[in-house]
């Protein structure tokens, strides 16, 4: 009985393997891709009589310029700038508008910074004249500046009265006054 079961699974297994075998044998048959064969069949090569370079054709060419209004993309030179008539100066009606204000000068020199260990605060460290001024964010200084922010290479600050805002770089201090 076992050995008869063991004969079924064994035809079955190879009448798979044969139908899978004929399916690929009938797939295989049509070469890779169905076009490729018309194309070469209905090629016909030009029938050229006495190859030859015509060099009268070529001078002709030669002699052509380039009247496009885009570049040549056959000389390396940029292109030329288009001469555009100069617009008018528009009219100005009524009083002129007063000069902007001059940019916003801190009397101070930023030259370092630090974190706090406690908290990760930043404190910015600024000279004015002979004093040293430790500001922290969001402190005031020189009682009209406000440290608003302490960057890696510079201090924003904002001037309290106007709000205007200023960046302060960083400044290396001067070694040779040292001791």
């Amino acid at each position: 009985m076992m050995r008869r079961r063991v004969e079924i699974f064994l035809l079955a297994g190879l009448l798979v393997l044969l139908a899978a075998f004929l399916y690929f044998m009938n797939r295989s048959q049509v070469p890779g891709l169905p076009g490729v064969l018309d194309a070469d069949t209905k090629f016909q090569p030009l029938d050229v009589q006495g190859p030859q370079l015509h060099l009268d054709l070529l001078e002709k060419i030669e002699k052509l310029e380039y009247s496009g209004s885009h570049r040549n993309i056959f000389v390396a030179l940029p292109p030329p700038i288009p001469k555009a008539a100069e617009p008018a100066a528009p009219a100005v009606v009524g009083p002129k508008l007063p000069p902007p204000p001059p940019p916003l000068e801190v009397p101070a020199v930023f030259f370092g910074y630090a974190s706090q260990p406690r908290n990760g605060k930043r404190v910015a460290f600024f000279t004015s004249g002979d004093d040293v001024l430790v500001v922290a964010e969001g402190d005031s200084f020189l009682n009209r500046f406000r440290l608003v922010h302490i960057g890696n290479d510079s201090a924003d600050v904002e001037e309290t009265s106007t709000g205007r805002h200023a960046t302060v770089p960083m400044v290396q201090p001067d070694q040779s006054s040292t001791p």
